[in-house]
């Protein structure tokens, strides 16, 4: 009899653990890039593993409310970044805290986005029921934020900035909390007037992959690399953009380090190293889409490329040292500065590239100082941090201790 007394013990935690704290959510995201909808992913995985009954649903918000407007509002975001950086750089700017384009311009952005897509999610609100919200973008911010200032929506609304910059786009009076990357970006919260309680510095959430330790050897032996030498990671995000064909020719020259380079999903891009790399001077690892950039990450001893914001916490996580060449104009030039401020990044030009990165291989102790910097500017357990944060708003007891 004792040992069915102990598993109808188990049985009832189990489902006292289950039932309190989260029960149904809601993340609404953009599929732009990769960013924001891998901290989507990364949350989600947060809820499930502290809250297992907890039923949650994301949403690549155009795509389900309005391929339509999707389609044009993110594909001409695209051919901006590519062709005119310079200009959504301005306009970026030019919506920032008190500039023109903060307040109608922003205003009759949300309208038109509002028109074409809160329709739909008011049906999946009414179907879903979920008891919070959170959004990984500004835009599903906005269309919840009409929603709740309609009554549509009564819980707590969530809003993730993936960025280390705090921008007038996420700015709406209906959003309860904001989760930002770091203390330095309170400031800018405050500036908005937006309530010190309402402000968490957990972290961008990543995923858990980025909490474990690795051994640096092992990890090199298995990619089929030299242990003792070197390793520079490439990245150009998960689109594969920027000049990354020029860098990796620059970094393939040197003898003095191993070269990884990641082309996300740009199937032309990595066809083009691959015949480029016969001609590398060094040993060299080309990739496309991968899944386990964690450890590719966790091999290298810098990482050299662009500045998401998502990046960058993945890399801080890691005590992973980053030089920023040429950020676009916006959102990453504003993450290089972070970064660079911080002393675990570096930002750079093209043309200062091999010799900058010369300057460091020949100096191993400026990566590892680099290295102890970024490992203490990270937040690995963010997503689990944000997880009880949520579960706290909406009135669950949060029985697990926070970890950090």
């Amino acid at each position: 009899m004792v040992w069915l007394w102990n598993v109808s013990i188990n049985f009832y935690w189990k489902e006292v653990i289950n039932n309190l704290g989260l029960r149904r959510v809601l993340i609404l995201s953009v599929a732009v890039g990769a960013g924001h909808m891998r901290t989507a992913e990364a949350l989600k995985e947060a809820v499930k593993i502290l809250y297992p009954g907890a039923e949650i649903r994301i949403l690549d918000t155009f795509r389900y409310a309005s391929p339509f407007l999707g389609k044009m509002v993110l594909g001409a975001y695209m051919e901006m970044l590519k062709k005119l950086p310079f200009l959504y750089g301005l306009l970026y700017s030019q919506a920032g805290r008190g500039k023109p384009l903060s307040g109608k311009g922003k205003a009759g952005f949300s309208h038109i986005i509002n028109i074409a897509a809160a329709p739909r999610l008011v049906k999946c609100i009414n179907d879903f029921k979920p008891e919070i919200i959170v959004c990984t973008h500004a835009f599903p911010l906005g269309i919840v934020s009409f929603l709740k200032k309609k009554g549509v929506f009564r819980g707590p609304l969530f809003a993730i900035i993936t960025d280390y910059d705090v921008h007038s786009f996420y700015i709406f009076p209906e959003v309860d909390d904001y989760i930002v990357g770091s203390e330095d970006l309170i400031p800018q919260c405050l500036a908005f007037g937006i309530d010190p309680g309402c402000v968490h510095a957990t972290g961008i959430p990543i995923h858990s992959q980025f909490m474990a330790r690795h051994d640096k050897v092992l990890l090199r032996q298995q990619i089929g690399l030299k242990p003792d030498l070197p390793v520079v990671l490439l990245m150009g995000g998960g689109l594969g953009m920027g000049s990354i064909d020029t860098m990796f020719k620059t970094l393939g020259s040197s003898n003095r380090c191993q070269l990884i380079c990641v082309a996300g999903v740009n199937a032309v891009l990595r066809k083009k190293l691959d015949n480029m790399a016969w001609d590398m001077s060094c040993q060299v690892k080309i990739y496309g889409f991968v899944d386990n950039i964690h450890e590719l990450m966790a091999a290298s001893d810098f990482m050299v490329g662009k500045a998401g914001g998502l990046a960058c916490a993945e890399a801080m996580a890691l005590g992973l040292p980053i030089f920023i060449v040429d950020p676009l104009p916006g959102q990453e030039v504003r993450n290089a500065e972070f970064m660079n401020a911080a002393g675990a990044g570096v930002r750079i030009n093209a043309a200062n590239l091999a010799t900058v990165v010369q300057e460091y291989l020949k100096d191993p102790a400026k990566i590892e100082n680099m290295a102890r910097i970024s490992a203490a500017r990270g937040k690995p357990y963010a997503a689990r941090d944000v997880a009880r944060l949520m579960a706290i708003a909406v009135g669950g007891a949060d029985v697990i201790q926070a970890t950090k």
